[in-house]
């Protein structure tokens, strides 16, 4: 395997003698639906802060349009959701973890709604919808398709009425702060404050995904696998790095940032066509539109390749609703001068939702005492090797609030207060060239798009390996005081990790698919796990038991 990425143990230089000092019982990092759940519920217990990158309440939770998958009623039952879930996940999900996925699933949606969330409905019945890989309407949603912005604000204004959480805004987390092998906190920066060092019983990760390491993606500008690479760094164990779920449908206007096409429209009967109006995905799955996003998004990366396309195109021009159904989108296509009743909308797939993460239990605890972690930066094993729709915001209430209620467990039954350590990291200064910065991370994403991306092979994953390990050497052993240069140090980490974790799992499954290998047989089964301080810092397979 290829050589051990030179991370540094801590991004930045400090002196814990030298820079404040916060002291809370829990440290929540990221605002988003799994952190705000968290907070919330580690609120009961004792203090919390809540460290936000970016203004409270911005995370792509915010972005999300589909819905809640939740087993609410009799039509939409609890079974049928975990058969459904881990058909979608190709058969690998964790059990216990995907039947307190969906067993949860109504209690958090009714809590929501004794929170105030507003919900569409039907009558007086929730109204409900279906997206890819699941068998009923079971997805609720909100305001058509601003459901993740409604979820915010609903958590929001419950965050905001606990005097126990104080949120803390426009705070980089740079790194963990370890003694041994226990997590007593996180250093971070502040564009006024500077760097500050926050002592906590626990901390919680919740701080999302990292999309932004592709060409093409869905997530906002602040997913850049922070969390997940301070993580590594403080020696956390990673899993199934190599699953990242690419999402079939995004606006493609060339020049433009990509913008998510919710599954939610096809599941309304939306048609995908290509330039000759043809609906090809039937001749990929018996489902068409509706099968699973990992099948539907090769379809479409193949069909554009053999047709020298640069999109596809949805077709909404039978819907009725559509305006209505879908208010953002709508308002969207009207930006780019597209009238959804007259013409189809361009899209192709982008990078979406990251299945792998650091490694948790049921609880979220992670392999570094102290720190626990939730929701997309989390690798919980419920979605197996692909995420069925609309899963994920259930995924981020339903172990968000275990992750919180871990954390305060943990308070209770410690013995005196939290303590301030002496902790200095001192980085000598590089003597290699200095970098321009947005040049690397243009083609880190692009290489990323190339041979880490729907489709990959062992020697575009070899090359993407070598290549990321030579920037490594000139781009790691710098010390930035700009959050560009600490997000272009975690994105080159966290796509290393992919990388390799995608070299290691030689076979197809979900999400992950290599055009020099067959499709998974069962005996294949397994995790793939790394971690910066065992077995050389190379991934290695960890067996599933069936």
């Amino acid at each position: 395997m290829q050589a051990t990425l030179d991370t540094q143990r801590y991004l930045t230089n400090f002196d814990s003698r030298r820079i404040s000092h916060v002291l809370t019982d829990v440290l929540v990092i990221g605002s988003g639906v799994a952190g705000m759940r968290a907070a919330i519920e580690a609120a009961l217990f004792g203090e919390v802060i809540l460290l936000c990158k970016d203004e409270f309440g911005q995370s792509a939770t915010r972005y999300a349009q589909g819905g809640i998958a939740a087993a609410c009623d009799k039509d939409t039952d609890a079974q049928r959701h975990f058969d459904d879930t881990l058909r979608a996940g190709a058969g690998v999900n964790r059990p216990d973890v995907v039947h307190k996925l969906v067993d949860d699933g109504p209690s958090r949606v009714e809590e929501l709604i004794d929170w105030g969330i507003q919900l569409d409905r039907d009558g007086t019945s929730l109204a409900r919808t279906r997206e890819g890989g699941h068998s009923v309407n079971r997805i609720v949603h909100a305001q058509g398709d601003q459901t993740g912005r409604e979820l915010v604000r609903t958590l929001r204004e419950r965050v905001d009425r606990q005097d126990n959480i104080r949120v803390f805004e426009h705070c980089f987390l740079i790194d963990f702060v370890t003694e041994g092998d226990t997590c007593i906190g996180a250093i971070s920066h502040h564009p006024k404050h500077g760097h500050q060092l926050i002592w906590a019983h626990r901390t919680i990760l919740a701080s999302g995904g990292c999309g932004q390491i592709w060409r093409e993606t869905t997530n906002p500008p602040g997913s850049t696998g922070d969390g997940i690479a301070a993580a590594f760094r403080a020696g956390a164990r990673l899993c199934n790095m190599e699953l990242m779920q690419f999402h079939p449908t995004t606006l493609y206007i060339a020049g433009a940032g990509r913008a998510l096409v919710s599954e939610a429209v096809r599941g309304e009967g939306a048609y995908l066509l290509d330039r000759d109006g043809k609906r090809f995905l039937f001749d990929h799955h018996k489902d068409g539109e509706l099968a699973p996003r990992d099948i539907v998004s090769r379809a479409i990366h193949n069909h554009l390749i053999e047709t020298r396309s640069n999109s596809v195109f949805l077709d909404t021009r039978h819907l009725d609703n559509f305006a209505k159904r879908f208010p953002g989108l709508a308002r969207l296509c009207t930006d780019f001068q597209i009238d959804p009743k007259k013409d189809l909308i361009p899209v192709r797939p982008s990078a979406h939702y990251m299945i792998g993460g650091v490694d948790v239990g049921l609880d979220g605890t992670t392999s570094i005492e102290g720190l626990i972690c939730c929701g997309e930066a989390s690798c919980t094993g419920v979605h197996g090797a692909n995420r069925m729709a609309s899963n994920s915001l259930l995924e981020g209430l339903v172990f968000g609030r275990l992750a919180g209620e871990s954390a305060g467990h943990a308070i209770g039954a410690r013995n005196g207060k939290s303590r301030v350590s002496t902790v200095v990291s001192e980085i000598d200064p590089s003597a290699r060239t200095p970098l321009d910065v947005a040049d690397i991370r243009n083609s880190l994403t692009s290489v990323m798009w190339r041979n880490a991306g729907i489709v990959r092979s062992e020697s575009r994953l070899r090359e993407t390996c070598e290549i990321l390990g030579f920037w490594g050497h000139y781009v790691l052993d710098k010390t930035f005081d700009t959050r560009d240069g600490w997000e272009l140090q975690n994105e080159l980490t966290v796509a290393w990790t992919v990388a390799v974790s995608a070299r290691q799992r030689d076979h197809s499954i979900g999400v992950h698919f290599r055009e020099d290998c067959k499709e998974a047989e069962l005996k294949d089964f397994f995790d793939v796990t790394i971690a910066r301080n065992h077995n050389g810092g190379q991934p290695r397979r960890r067996l599933i038991q069936k």
